[in-house]
């Protein structure tokens, strides 16, 4: 089998200190080396399409809640993980390129309803092919039935680390 560069590391480790565990280091390394790999293709693949990946978010939760494409700014926030503050600057430059809309939210006076326009949806549509072609670029070198297998092995430790405290699963740097 092919060794990468956390192997090395990890034989370092056990050469320096045979007492470690160093388990979870190979695979928290990998994630975040996958992460940055990821990252710059996912940004590539739609750049071309003059997108940026934050813009991509958030046409991207618009767009999956089905025609009229809309979400009170207040739910599209936390679809995107953003505070208000950061949603309402991110909608504010999306009108501006004409490609969400504000409109009142008729179920409550004070909210307001974000909605693709028709160039965003069509903006959009463009955009999940290049993502999802980036996406499968990525993982090109693994089979179907591995995909499942690592997709429920990720979705484990997401949903593990989503309900536990923020410093158990991730302590501050000393």
């Amino acid at each position: 089998m092919r060794q990468d560069a956390v192997d090395l590391m990890l034989k370092q480790w056990l050469h320096e200190r045979p007492d470690l565990d160093t388990s979870a280091l190979a695979v928290v390394v990998r994630v975040l080396m996958l992460h940055k790999t990821f990252l710059k293709l996912a940004t590539g693949a739609l750049s071309g399409l003059g997108l940026e990946l934050w813009e991509y978010d958030v046409l991207s939760a618009l767009r999956r809640q089905g025609d009229p494409f809309g979400l009170a700014a207040t739910d599209l926030a936390k679809a995107t993980s953003l505070s208000a503050g950061a949603m309402t600057n991110r909608i504010d430059k999306l009108t501006l390129k004409k490609l969400v809309r504000r409109k009142p939210d008729a179920k409550d006076r004070r909210g307001v309803i974000v909605c693709l326009t028709a160039r965003g949806v069509r903006v959009i549509d463009q955009a999940i092919q290049h993502r999802l072609d980036a996406a499968d670029k990525c993982i090109q070198g693994i089979s179907a039935k591995e995909r499942s297998k690592l997709a429920a092995l990720l979705r484990k430790v997401v949903i593990d680390t989503e309900t536990a405290p923020v410093n158990q699963c991730c302590p501050a740097r000393t």
